[in-house]
């Protein structure tokens, strides 16, 4: 009755759910899940236990190891939370659990037998196990009412024993040949019904009688879903009425920031709507119970904005004019048509959730800010599971197969029947173990800040970064009633950022426009131009081939095209045939009259197709006639998480049946539920797809105006969609001239001065970051090396490091003669007796000697960049071993269009797809002889006879095809081409 769930990681395998329904089916009076030093499973148990009204204790095994210290049970919340401030403790310090458990005001504590503390407080009661039971008559020093039935319950099968033992064994990284005893559980860790339990404990019946009197004694307290209590921080400034009162006064000055333009000391109808939109707002918020919420991301927002860090504020936030005015988003719900309701209303039960990006580099500066910030502050884990290919691969180590075996088990390369004994096992057990959890790990960016210290709810872990993170998921945080923070990283804010900095440096006299000037961004023609042909690489998501080919195809210009493109290339939308019928709208006016009426006047701006999720809400209300709230419980259903619910079921019958009170034709009506059916899980919200246009007008500006100094940044914040390689080519294509790290120019970032990009001595691979801030320092303190000999005595490098160096041709500002310098280095290493990093009284220049005549190859260098950098700097068409004499440019398929052609390319990116067979497909991106792209689709045909080959040119033949204006190839055969042999050897 002391049950260890599959949460019991390394250990047990059946689900909570499963293991209540069969106790409930076995009429057991309650259980208590007890899982190894966790509480994992205690929220979403206590939740399932509610729901079939079975009365469940939340308990603890404390274990050092696989010894068994005691059990731990919480007689209430107090307890819970004493049990878990207990557990985090051990936890974050990563030290032993006592032998004899504290005092607990809350708790039970049931030792085992063996280990009985010299005295049992009142709290503290002896376990006895089934096979123990003979012992009772014949304990002497405890009282007969301290004494309990402790059955530890594992498994119910002799395969789940088997199952335990391999599990036991992947933990321990040990073949289960050589897994001992004390490593796995004892046989008698068995699920008994509860019929043969007192058969078992017959000869001392007592002691189950006692432990169902203590554990109906034990109850915690938690409502879910609708009967959930607020868990968050409740208020921001100590009162409501104080939270409200900030929340008006940042909205008024926001308001004069965020529409300078409008007189609100008249009633003209502007000023009207914007006053209006957020009393009403605020109203709702109030009723909500959300103003903390709001405040507590502007008070993050306001500490990164004080650091300078860039934000973006995305998801469905975005449609609140709150969020706008406090600055927590960048995007006018005015000016776009958001409505409010798509992100909070009053018959929306789960939370709001905002999505702010930071840049890679700040963010763990901004969690580290909340948790001094806010007390009671935690980030929320994932459960990591086991795959079919890391089941099979655990499994097939454990049991002792050789590599070969695994690989092919793992990739799926063979037939069952030719399979021997041992491979059978993993395969079977494999199904057993596989969804089981591996580990506990980090949700990407979710943080909850709760009311009452995180104890109250979990236990909490300290992973690598050090933030506490309690060990439920986000699905158990949203059903007890916490709504978490969304605090997330990546690398396009950090472009930004770093892009405003090297232009600083870089050319001081600049005039930089104000990044966050979007009204200019939109009128600017160059950023129109840049985004009507696809020239976007290194800027934020729309340098993806599909964004590319989008953006040509529909002649982006304007703010809400790309708003409109973000949404539009989603699943939902592309795969339903909506994508292609609003290019069709779009390109052409008498198109647009094919749309039905109502749909057209309730959304002109996308030509009455629906393309972000907010037009479900639009054309439930408008068109079925649904109240705003109950169209955005369909939009919510859609996504399938909440299909099943009831609420769902009932508002999808009043769509059907307010369309037939609207006199619509069965035909049109069920035309349009398929098409919020299509795509709506799918779509993004329209402000989640503005917050990205409002990041890519900015990268596109910065590239637009500073295309140098933005490749810079884009390398040092290691490229985006395509690998760094590619944005050198870039940077190239531009205008720059690209060097190796240099001794006396490079930084361990690439740096640009003028029109030359160094890179920077972090690109080369092996290279001992240690060495280079000795160098860097030294540089920045002495200024430039004047000899590889004043190098070698004032640093005194591994030679390792220092060939490295000398290999990328980082000296050539000294001699050009590699040979020579690695000469040089290990004459050095073998003659001098320099004391390691210690400047000489007197520097005395070590003796040269005369080298003969070294010869260096013509491509020595490309290879050497191949080696050590993993791509060429120079035009990689110089590698092959036959140079191409006719070739057909990117710029040239126009003239080309239907016809097929030979084609070269150098390979960029590829991305494989399934058709609806489930048959692979792939996109690829090549580069021409001139540095421009061109983008190729590979059919299953082609794919199976002419599969990618790894990095290098191919020689590409091909159908040129045309779609709205974009051309690529639909490839035929490919083939790779022979590069010339590598000289140095």
């Amino acid at each position: 009755m002391f049950i260890h769930t599959k949460y019991s990681i390394g250990y047990g395998m059946k689900s909570p759910e499963k293991i209540i329904q069969w106790a409930k089916n076995h009429e057991f009076p309650c259980l208590a899940i007890t899982d190894i030093n966790t509480t994992t499973a205690i929220l979403s148990s206590l939740k399932y236990a509610q729901e079939i009204d079975f009365p469940i204790v939340a308990g603890v095994d404390i274990r050092n190891g696989m010894q068994h210290c005691y059990l731990i049970i919480a007689q209430n919340n107090r307890g819970f939370h004493e049990m878990n401030a207990f557990l985090t403790a051990h936890l974050h310090e990563n030290i032993n659990f006592p032998k004899v458990a504290p005092y607990f005001a809350n708790c039970k504590v049931i030792y085992p037998l063996g280990q009985k503390p010299k005295y049992l407080r009142e709290h503290e009661f002896i376990g006895i196990q089934a096979h123990e039971i003979n012992k009772v008559p014949f304990i002497k020093d405890v009282a007969k009412e301290k004494l309990l039935a402790a059955p530890i319950m594992t498994f119910q099968s002799k395969r789940e024993f088997n199952t335990h033992r391999l599990l036991r064994a992947i933990n321990e990284n040990t073949l289960l040949s050589q897994l001992s005893k004390s490593e796995q559980a004892p046989e008698t860790e068995w699920f008994y019904n509860l019929k043969e339990l007192n058969a078992k404990f017959e000869p001392a019946n007592f002691v189950i009688t006692q432990t169902f009197e203590l554990l109906a004694q034990c109850k915690i307290d938690f409502g879910f879903n609708d009967n959930s209590e607020p868990q968050n921080i409740q208020t921001y400034t100590g009162t409501h009425e104080e939270d409200k009162a900030l929340i008006q006064s940042l909205c008024l000055k926001g308001r004069a920031k965020r529409y300078p333009w409008a007189d609100f000391s008249t009633e003209n109808k502007t000023a009207k709507e914007i006053t209006e939109r957020i009393d009403r707002e605020i109203k709702v918020i109030e009723q909500k119970g959300y103003m903390a919420y709001f405040l507590v991301t502007w008070d993050i927002i306001h500490y990164a904005k004080s650091q300078t860090y860039f934000h973006v504020g995305r998801g469905s936030g975005a449609n609140s004019i709150v969020a706008y005015l406090l600055g927590i988003t960048d995007v006018d719900p005015l000016e776009l048509d958001l409505y409010f309701e798509r992100f909070i209303n009053l018959h929306r039960k789960n939370p709001p959730d905002f999505d702010i990006d930071f840049s890679w580099r700040e963010r763990d500066d901004v969690l580290k800010y909340i948790f001094n910030r806010f007390p009671n502050t935690a980030l929320i884990c994932t459960y990591n599971t086991f795959k079919y290919r890391s089941c099979v691969r655990e499994l097939g180590k454990v049991l002792g197969l050789p590599k070969s075996e695994i690989d092919k088990l793992a990739k799926g390369k063979f037939q069952l029947h030719e399979l021997d004994h041992m491979s059978q096992l993993v395969l079977k057990y494999g199904k057993y173990i596989e969804g089981l959890p591996s580990h506990l790990s980090i949700h990407a960016g979710g943080v909850i800040i709760s009311e009452k210290p995180t104890s109250w709810l979990s236990a909490t872990f300290l992973p690598p970064k050090g933030f506490p993170t309690v060990q439920f998921s986000m699905l158990e945080a949203e059903d007890v009633g916490l709504y978490k923070f969304d605090i997330l990283s990546q690398r396009g804010l950090s472009k930004i950022r770093e892009s405003l900095d090297v232009i600083a440096y870089n050319q001081p006299e600049a005039k930089i426009h104000d990044i966050h000037d979007l009204v200019f961004f939109k009128q600017d023609k160059k950023i129109q131009k840049m985004l009507q042909n696809g020239e976007a690489m290194g800027c934020f998501y729309v340098e993806s081939p599909a964004m590319r080919m989008l953006m040509k195809k529909l002649k982006t210009t304007t703010y809400l095209d790309l708003v409109a493109a973000s949404s539009i290339i989603r699943p939902g939308v592309s795969s339903s045939g909506m994508m292609k019928e609003y290019i069709l709208r779009h390109k052409d006016k008498a198109r647009r009259k094919l749309g039905h009426p109502l749909l057209l006047s309730i959304m002109p701006e996308t030509y009455g197709i629906m393309v972000y999720q907010e037009d479900v809400i639009k054309v439930a209300h408008h068109f079925a006639g649904l109240t705003l709230d109950e169209a955005d419980i369909l939009r919510r259903g859609m996504s399938g998480k909440y299909r099943s619910r009831g609420e769902f079921t009932a508002i999808r019958d009043q769509f059907f049946s307010n369309c037939k009170a609207k006199g619509y034709a069965d035909e049109l009506t069920q035309t349009i539920w398929e098409q919020i059916e299509s795509f709506a899980g799918y779509a993004f919200s329209k402000g989640h797809s503005a917050s990205y246009a409002v990041e890519s007008f900015q990268s596109l500006y910065l590239k637009a105006y500073f295309p140098l100094e933005y490749m810079v940044a884009t390398i040092n914040n290691f490229g985006g969609y395509y690998s760094t390689e590619f944005y050198i080519h870039e940077a190239r294509r531009l205008g720059a001239n690209i060097e190796p790290p240099c001794i006396q120019n490079s930084k361990w970032e690439t740096v640009i001065k003028g029109k030359t990009i160094y890179l920077g001595f972090q690109l080369i691979l092996g290279i001992d970051s240690k060495e280079i801030i000795r160098l860097l320092r030294f540089r920045a303190e002495n200024g430039n090396f004047n000899s590889l000999d004043h190098y070698l005595r004032m640093l005194h490098p591994t030679l390792e490091n220092l060939l490295l160096l000398i290999r990328i041709g980082a000296f050539r500002t000294l001699s050009t003669n590699k040979q020579a310098l690695k000469w040089q280095a290990h004459l050095f290493y073998k003659k001098a007796k320099v004391v390691k990093h210690q400047a000489l009284l007197f520097q005395q220049e070590t003796k040269q000697y005369q080298l003969p005549q070294l010869q260096t190859e013509k491509l020595e260098q490309t290879f050497e960049e191949l080696d050590l950098l993993g791509f060429p700097l120079g035009q990689p068409f110089d590698l092959l071993e036959k140079p191409i004499q006719n070739f057909i440019p990117v710029k040239d398929f126009s003239k080309y269009d239907g016809q097929h052609i030979i084609v070269y390319g150098y390979l960029v990116a590829i991305k494989p797809t399934r058709t609806k067979k489930g048959e692979i497909m792939n996109f690829g991106t090549f580069q021409d002889c001139e540095g421009h792209v061109f983008d190729t689709v590979h059919f299953p045909p082609s794919v199976k006879s002419y599969p990618f080959r790894g990095k290098g040119i191919y020689k590409i033949q091909g159908k040129v095809t045309q779609d709205f204006g974009y051309f690529s190839l639909e490839v035929n055969k490919q083939v790779k081409l022979k590069e010339v042999d590598d000289q140095r050897f």
